[in-house]
C-alpha cells in the first residue's frame, strides 16, 4: 500500500471536523502503520513487561482523539503533533500511577542525553523528564515542542520543522539546546526517587 499523501490525510481530518464519520473510518488505517511505528520506537526504551504495549498505546490515543472532536484539524503535521502530545500524557499519567503504587520509590533515573530515538537505553524517569520539559516550555515553548515531537512522538527533524512551521536547520539547533538543559536538569538529584 502506498503512503497516504499529506493532503489526502488533511481532507480526511477536516471532514471528519465537520462531522463525517466515515472520514475517521478512511482515516484510521491511513495514519495507524505511521503512529505505531511512532510508538514502538518509543515503547522500545520502556521495561519488558511493561503494563502498556504499542497497540495498547495506539488504542487509548485513538480513545483519546474521538474526544477531541472539536478540535480544527489543521493538516497531517498538526494531526502528528496532537498525537505525540497525546502519547506523551497517557505514558507520564502511567507512570505517576507506577510511582504511586510504589509509594514514591523505584523510579530509574536516566540521563537524557543518552536516550535518542534510536537508543536501545531501557528506561528514562518519564516523570522527571515530564516535569524538565514543562520548565524548559516555559523559558522556550517552542524548544519544548521539539522534545515532545521529536522524544515523545518520534517525529523526524523534517517532519518536526513541518509541524513547527521552521526549518529543520532551526530544529537541529533547538533540539541540541533542549537535550543539554534537560540533561542538566535531569542530572539533579531525582525528586521521584527513594
Amino acid at each position: 500500500m502506498a503512503a497516504p499523501r499529506t493532503h489526502e490525510i488533511t481532507a480526511l481530518l477536516r471532514a471528519w471536523t465537520a462531522g463525517d464519520e466515515q472520514a475517521l473510518e478512511t482515516l484510521t488505517p491511513l495514519v495507524y502503520s505511521e503512529l505505531r511505528r511512532r510508538a514502538h520506537r518509543y515503547m522500545v526504551r520502556e521495561p519488558a513487561g511493561h503494563i502498556l504495549q504499542t497497540t495498547a498505546l495506539i488504542n487509548e490515543v485513538y480513545l483519546r482523539l474521538v474526544d477531541l472532536r472539536e478540535l480544527t484539524w489543521q493538516d497531517r503535521a498538526h494531526f502528528l503533533a496532537v498525537c505525540a502530545r497525546l502519547m506523551r500524557q497517557i505514558l507520564t499519567d502511567l507512570a505517576r500511577a507506577r510511582l504511586y503504587q510504589k509509594r514514591g520509590g523505584g523510579a530509574i533515573h536516566v540521563s537524557f542525553e543518552g536516550a535518542s530515538l534510536a537508543s536501545e537505553e531501557p528506561r528514562v524517569d518519564l516523570l522527571a523528564l515530564d516535569e524538565a520539559v514543562k520548565a524548559l516550555a516555559r523559558i522556550d515553548r517552542r524548544k519544548g515542542q521539539v522534545v515532545e515531537l521529536r522524544f515523545f512522538g518520534g517525529l523526524s527533524v523534517e517532519e518536526t520543522a513541518e509541524v513547527l512551521s521552521v526549518s529543520p536547520e532551526t530544529v537541529l539547533r533547538d533540539w541540541r539546546f533542549a537535550k543539554a538543559c534537560l540533561h542538566e536538569e535531569l542530572s539533579k538529584p531525582s525528586r521521584h526517587g527513594p
